[in-house]
C-alpha cells in the first residue's frame, strides 16, 4: 500500500477530503446497512432537523501508524460510547457501539494510504458525526437521522506545536448548569465561537472558562480540558459541581498514565482562586486534537497567571505524561490497558 505524496511534517490541522467517508441512515425507526462512499456532500431537505433544533452530536479520534508499521487507532469503544450518550441526551437514536468501532475500522482500512508514516507528527483525524436529517417543522425530535464518518489527515492542532500557549478568562459562559456541558454536540461549540474569535483577536490561543453558575470554579476550554500540576507534583484535574465538562477520553487516559507513573492525581473541583494564588507550577490542555499543549499564561483582565515549571517550555510532569501516552499510541510503549486498537490492512 503506497502513502498519498504530501508534505507530511507540515500539515495544518485543516480538512482536505479523502478516497472515502462513511454514512448510515436511521429510517422508519431502523439504522440501515451502512457502508463506504465517495461522495463527500450531503444533500438535505431546508426543513431537515439540524437546520432548525440543532439536533447533531459528533466525535473525534485519530489513525496512526507505528513503529512497527501497524495503523492503529485509540480507544475507540470509549468513543462509541460517549456518541452513544451524547444521542440519547439530544434524544436522537443512539448509534451502536460495535457498529460504531466496525464503521471506524472500515473507513480508516479504505483511507489506509493516508494515514500518516511513523515519525512525521501528523495523523488521520477520524470525525464520525450524527444530524437530525429528518424533516421537521414543530419542536421535536427528526424522524430520519444520518451517521457519518469523515477522514482527513492534520498536523498539530495549535500551529506553535508544543510551545506554552496564553489563555483569557472568558466573560461568556460555555454551558448552562445541568445544561449540555458534558455532551459533545456542536451547540456547545457554536456557543463557544463568539468568545474563540475575541480571544484571537487579542492574541491568545484559547478561552478559559469558569463554571456557570458560580464563576468561581475552572471548567475547561473551548476545546479542550484543563490539567494542573501542583508544587509538590501532583497532577491536579478539574471537576464540575453541575457536571458540565466534557468526559475527554484523552484526560480520563492521561489520568490513568499518570497513577502508572507513580504521580499522584487529585481530581476535584478547583477554585480560580487557587489559580490566581499561584498553587499550581504547571498548566495543560488536553484532547484528541492536541493530546497535551502545554499554558504558560492565563489572563484575567490586567491579572497575568504564570506557571513557573512551564512558561517557556512544556514542564517536566506534562512532558512525562505526553510521552508515555504518545509512545503507547505509537507502540514505543507497551501498551498495558490494551487501549490501543489495531485496524488489519490488506
Amino acid at each position: 500500500m503506497k502513502k498519498k505524496d504530501l508534505d507530511w511534517s507540515n500539515l495544518s490541522f485543516d480538512y482536505q477530503p479523502t478516497d472515502y467517508s462513511y454514512e448510515c441512515r436511521y429510517i422508519d425507526g431502523v439504522w440501515g446497512k451502512g457502508g463506504l462512499t465517495t461522495d463527500h456532500s450531503i444533500t438535505l431537505s431546508e426543513c431537515a432537523g439540524i437546520f432548525h433544533y440543532c439536533q447533531e452530536v459528533f466525535e473525534g479520534l485519530k489513525a496512526y501508524t507505528t513503529k512497527n508499521g501497524d495503523i492503529v487507532c485509540f480507544r475507540p469503544d470509549m468513543n462509541a460510547e460517549r456518541m452513544y450518550d451524547s444521542a440519547r441526551r439530544l434524544v436522537m437514536p443512539p448509534f451502536d457501539k460495535e457498529k460504531f468501532v466496525k464503521a471506524v475500522e472500515d473507513v480508516v482500512r479504505a483511507n489506509a494510504a493516508w494515514v500518516p508514516p511513523f515519525g512525521s507528527g501528523a495523523s488521520l483525524y477520524i470525525r464520525p458525526f450524527m444530524i437530525g436529517s429528518g424533516e421537521v417543522i414543530g419542536v421535536a425530535p427528526a424522524p430520519e437521522y444520518l451517521f457519518r464518518i469523515l477522514v482527513t489527515p492534520v498536523g498539530p492542532y495549535f500551529k506553535g506545536g508544543l510551545k506554552p500557549i496564553k489563555l483569557c478568562v472568558s466573560e461568556f459562559d460555555r454551558a448552562a448548569p445541568h445544561g449540555t456541558g458534558n455532551t459533545k454536540c456542536g451547540l456547545n461549540y457554536a456557543m463557544s465561537l463568539k468568545a474563540c474569535m475575541k480571544a484571537h483577536a487579542n492574541g491568545y490561543a484559547e478561552n478559559l472558562y469558569l463554571d456557570p453558575a458560580t464563576r468561581t470554579y475552572v471548567e475547561e476550554t473551548g476545546g479542550a480540558n484543563v490539567l494542573f500540576v501542583a508544587k509538590d507534583g501532583t497532577l491536579v484535574v478539574p471537576k464540575s459541581y453541575n457536571d458540565s465538562i466534557l468526559p475527554s477520553i484523552t484526560r480520563r487516559s492521561l489520568v490513568q498514565v499518570a497513577k502508572d507513573l507513580g504521580i499522584k492525581v487529585d481530581e476535584r473541583p478547583v477554585t480560580f482562586d487557587e489559580v490566581k494564588n499561584g498553587d499550581f507550577v504547571e498548566c495543560g490542555l488536553c484532547g484528541t486534537a492536541a493530546v497535551i499543549s502545554p499554558v504558560g499564561e492565563i489572563h484575567d483582565d490586567d491579572l497575568v497567571i504564570s506557571f513557573p515549571e512551564g512558561h517557556d517550555e512544556m514542564g517536566p510532569v506534562m512532558t512525562k505524561l505526553r510521552e508515555t501516552l504518545t509512545g503507547i499510541q505509537s507502540g514505543e510503549l507497551e501498551d498495558v490497558h490494551g487501549w490501543v486498537h489495531k485496524i488489519d490492512v490488506e
